[in-house]
């Protein structure tokens, strides 16, 4: 191919918003090394799971299971986030950055797409346009909002300017994929360079990965994998001591393990980023009150709800960051159970006699029973919540996209995402200058104790606020059956690495 140099300006508006999200620093290890002593290198791995991607697409809200099923695994980055949460070069075999930190040049792995097309800078330039671009609604299109312009050097070599320094750029194009530029519409198909290519799509049903013969890197230890879907977590667990699965991503009934441990089944502990959360749409009344949002959160026996859901599992948290992230402070009491100080705060605001709101949430995991829960603990103080079950497609276009709700149950699996609180346009509406100046400076910051102290006073900020009733931290459990290696542990951003995984 004739090389060519192509360059791009993205939009100054964009440019100009954006919101910092730093290096994650060590978590547990990852799963089983993949030697699997006797394991069959052509057996395919069936994977049983409840999180379906709503389309094939990430730019266009295919929830937390897109990127369970596809990323590392269909799609590669330029770079890699690993189980324990390290940054590792995939597609940039070369990353040069200038001494000012606003000029990253990358020469690309020699790797071909699974319709066999080579890839090209061309298709980096694409694909980062694209991830940034109007329509896209990715997670982290914000983060990488710091793009000011993207050049195709020549075929293998690319350069990207920021705007401004950006200590987490590499990080963040972790979870960016390369795709093909030439693919056209990828919601139902998919065109990758990882180890496996799509060769099913079953809406409803399941997805197969079969192993691309011309992988670039190291073949997988798997003769390819097909993720089984279920909408209900009994006929998971019944799938899995059947053997019609040979593992489960996420174990969404605590109550199980114990039928599991006694047949031999693996039980998979891990650190989690699952966030359970209430969230308030901040811009309409009366949730536009801070004192309304606090009061709601103080009516919540939020232990109690742990303990009904995980069985002593998991863990509270007072705001958006986990303890497995360095600017964790422990918040956990900060708006604390107490009805009594929830009745006055109701009071103070006008709502003496109480309210009725809806709570919009998806008919997937445990969403629904954690509504009835809350629904039950704000009626003993006069608040009414009516509960709107939807699907998680309805939830991304009603909630997430047009923003016409009140107040939602979802759980957000994406680390670092307290920069989500830097953005009045998200879909929760949170709306603080300090906050967005903060975290602006944070991605700024000479020193990582300087970005550390500043989101510190970001998730005191958000906590004292209420900016959200951050119900709990999910724990993360995976079981698999006996002699099934290789399985990753941790739950970082729904990242799930098949590769490794084998069976005898």
């Amino acid at each position: 191919m004739s090389s060519r140099l192509r360059s791009t300006r993205l939009g100054a508006a964009l440019a100009a918003s954006t919101i910092g999200l730093l290096v994650l620093s060590g978590c547990a290890a990852g799963g089983g090394d993949g030697s699997g002593g006797g394991a069959d290198p052509s057996a395919e791995i069936v994977v049983g799971s409840q999180n379906e991607p709503t389309n094939l697409d990430q730019i266009f809200g295919g929830s937390s299971g897109v990127t369970e099923v596809f990323t590392g695994n269909v799609y590669e980055g330029l770079f890699r986030i690993t189980d324990d949460a390290e940054v590792e070069p995939l597609l940039a075999a070369e990353t040069e950055v200038s001494e000012d930190g606003l000029t990253y040049t990358f020469t690309l792995q020699d790797a071909t797409f699974h319709s066999g097309k080579e890839l090209t800078a061309d298709d980096v330039v694409y694909s980062l346009e694209r991830f940034v671009g109007e329509e896209s609604i990715a997670a982290r299109k914000r983060q990488l909002s710091v793009i000011d312009t993207v050049t195709a050097v020549d075929d293998s070599t690319v350069e990207v300017t920021l705007s401004q320094p950006s200590i987490s750029f590499t990080y963040n194009l972790g979870y960016v994929w390369i795709v093909d530029s030439e693919a056209g519409d990828l919601t139902a198909t998919a065109d990758g360079t990882g180890p496996y290519q799509l060769d099913d799509y079953r809406k409803g049903d399941s997805i197969t990965l079969g192993v691309y013969p011309d992988y670039w890197g190291d073949a997988p230890a798997n003769g390819g994998v097909v993720y089984q879907y279920y909408a209900d977590p009994t006929a998971l667990n019944n799938a899995l001591l059947t053997g019609a699965v040979d593992l489960v991503t996420s174990q969404s009934n605590p109550d199980s393990l114990g039928e599991f441990e006694d047949a031999g089944f693996q039980i998979i502990e891990g650190t989690s980023t699952t966030k359970e959360i209430l969230a308030f749409n901040d811009r309409v009344e009366p949730f536009s009150d801070t004192r309304v949002r606090k009061a709601i959160y103080s009516a919540i026996d939020r232990e109690k709800l742990l303990d009904a859901i995980w069985d002593g599992r998991g863990q509270l948290i007072g705001s958006m960051v986990p303890p497995s992230e360095p600017w964790y402070i422990d918040l956990a009491d900060n708006n604390p159970y107490d009805p009594a100080l929830a009745e006055e705060l109701l009071s103070e605001a006008g709502y003496a006699d109480g309210f009725t709101f809806s709570i919009a949430t998806p008919d997937s995991g445990v969403h629904s029973t954690v509504a009835e829960f809350v629904a039950a603990e704000l009626a003993k103080v006069g608040i009414t919540a009516d509960i709107e079950i939807i699907t998680d497609d309805q939830w991304y276009q009603q909630v997430y996209t047009d923003k016409d709700f009140q107040a939602t149950l979802q759980g957000h699996v994406n680390d670092r995402d307290i920069n989500f609180y830097g953005n009045p346009d998200f879909y929760w509406g949170y709306d603080n200058a300090d906050v967005q100046r903060w975290l602006t400076e944070s991605e700024a910051a000479g020193s990582v104790e300087e970005q550390t102290e500043l989101i510190r006073q970001v998730n005191q900020q958000i906590s004292d606020d209420a900016a959200s009733v951050w119900l709990y931290l999910n724990p993360q459990l995976r079981v698999a059956a006996p002699g099934v290696t290789g399985v990753p542990e941790n739950g970082l951003n729904s990242l799930f690495y098949v590769s490794g995984i084998q069976k005898g």
